[in-house]
């Protein structure tokens, strides 16, 4: 069985004419995975009974001429920081190694009751810190378009997995690109909804007021199928809203689309953006121009804040939520003793065992920003301007309807490239993190690759306007394809 052009549209249309079963489906991807993961490394664990089991029960359900939601029968890939039942949840730590999770996330709730197959957690960079997937403490993965560079991070093994159709389409989470900036690196969709439009519970937090939970999927149609899916108001999320998208997110019309207009901002095409990547996005301009979509040229001043600000932030809230794993609730550190000395001797082992460099190095600032004496001048400064950055897209949204720009600076750089550099890691994000320090909605979508390897697209949208950067996408991608 041939999986390599399936997607979620197609599976479902397969199954409901009985040209294979899930089971069938099933097998295959699991097959897939034993041959060709260990060149890829996307999967930190499968579960083939799970997956079997949950196969079985969909084709009962078609047996019986049951209705079927739109996700089911699906073989999916979850990121490693979404909990799953009885399932090993590491967040890609040794600080988890040993953790199995006491309860489904809302997402995954969902996709059960849907449902959906999960085929097994895929790789990660530690608590989602990293642009590479080089940071996971138990395995580097692999771009599938080369295997000598990185698929992008964090969501890296979710968005390789996709692409090398190890799954029709996958779960990440997203605090400053960690959808968006693999799924252009592997050549796949990603989708980052508007903050509170997918429930977070369940989702291992790393900075709680920028995570959103979103799909990595092979098309723009597949993206906004799996995110009408898990999108909604969960009691269990305070920050979650209620959402009503309608028909016009997964059956745009082209009259719809066609008034849109797009603003192109002056601060992203900058001298560090990859002179062919700009290029490429001036095609990617006049393809939807072609599509009789307006384009007009706005200005996001404070963008150049917003790196700056971010890892202000983001240390601060990784600080204060990494602060409940001490190695004793969770699971047990390999090679620590529990008959310390002390607690404190005890949790100093833990910590320095289980968490890796950058989850170290993002500790100690966040705990440094939020100290006696240097909270107002680096904290409460940042988050002075991250409202700046805010109003910038408010402003911009009054002249315009969605937005474009680079997902990334560069394409797939090598395995090893930045590992001994922060700095230049971080710039990876440099395009992505201003959506989630707004709050607002963004989606990468590839385009034509360069030199073989993919690249893509960003565009944003207002706040609850998912509906529009899904429909520019899904007429862009007819023209593509």
């Amino acid at each position: 069985m041939d999986v390599r052009n399936l997607t979620i549209k197609k599976i479902q249309e397969g199954l409901l004419n009985k040209t294979f079963s899930a089971l069938e489906l099933t097998e295959t991807f699991l097959d897939r995975i034993e041959k060709e993961d260990p060149n890829i490394g996307a999967y930190l664990s499968v579960n083939a009974k799970s997956a079997v089991a949950q196969a079985e029960s969909v084709d009962i359900a078609i047996a019986k001429d049951e209705p079927l939601s739109a996700v089911a029968g699906i073989p999916l890939g979850i990121k490693d920081n979404l909990l799953i039942e009885g399932w090993k949840t590491t967040a890609a730590s040794k600080m988890l190694a040993h953790y199995r999770s006491a309860y489904d996330a809302t997402v995954i709730r969902k996709l059960k009751t849907a449902g959906s197959i999960f085929l097994g957690k895929t790789n990660m960079d530690e608590f989602a810190m990293g642009s590479s997937t080089e940071n996971s403490a138990f395995q580097k993965t692999r771009n599938p378009h080369d295997l000598q560079r990185v698929p992008g991070g964090s969501s890296g093994g979710s968005a390789a997995a996709v692409a090398a159709d190890l799954a029709v389409a996958a779960l990440g989470s997203d605090t400053g690109g960690s959808i968006r900036q693999p799924a252009s690196f592997c050549g796949v969709v990603g989708l980052k909804p508007t903050y509170g439009a997918v429930s977070r519970y369940g989702l291992i937090a790393m900075a709680s007021s920028l995570d959103q939970i979103g799909p990595i999927t092979k098309t723009v149609e597949d993206a906004a199928i799996l995110f009408n899916a898990i999108a909604g108001q969960d009691a269990a999320d305070a920050t979650s809203a209620a959402t009503n998208y309608g028909e016009t997110l997964l059956q745009p019309k082209l009259e719809t689309v066609r008034a849109l207009t797009i603003g192109i901002p002056e601060e992203y095409f900058v001298s560090n953006l990859d002179s062919e990547i700009g290029l490429a996005l001036q095609q990617v301009i006049k393809d939807l121009e072609g599509l009789g979509i307006k384009t007009k040229k706005v200005s996001l001043p404070n963008t150049k804040h917003a790196l700056s600000c971010y890892y202000i932030i983001m240390p601060a809230e990784v600080s204060s939520n990494l602060e409940r794993l001490e190695g004793i609730r969770y699971a047990e550190i390999d090679g620590v003793h529990r008959d310390k000395e002390s607690l404190v001797e005890l949790y100093k082992q833990n910590r320095s065992r289980g968490f890796g460099a950058e989850a170290k190095r993002r500790i100690m600032l966040g705990t440094f920003v939020l100290s006696s004496g240097y909270y107002d001048a680096y904290y409460a400064r940042a988050q002075k301007v991250r409202s700046l950055i805010k109003q910038d897209f408010d402003e911009a949204f009054k002249e315009v309807d969605v937005l474009l720009t680079p997902v990334a600076p560069t394409r797939a750089f090598a395995i090893g490239e930045k590992t001994n550099d922060p700095l230049q890691m971080y710039l990876s994000d440099i395009f992505t993190i201003p959506v989630n320090l707004a709050g607002v909605p963004a989606i990468s979508i590839p385009t034509r690759p360069i030199k073989g390897l993919p690249i893509g697209f960003q565009l944003i949208g207002r706040h609850w306007r998912e509906e529009d950067i899904l429909g520019i996408g899904q007429y862009y991608e007819k023209i593509h394809i």
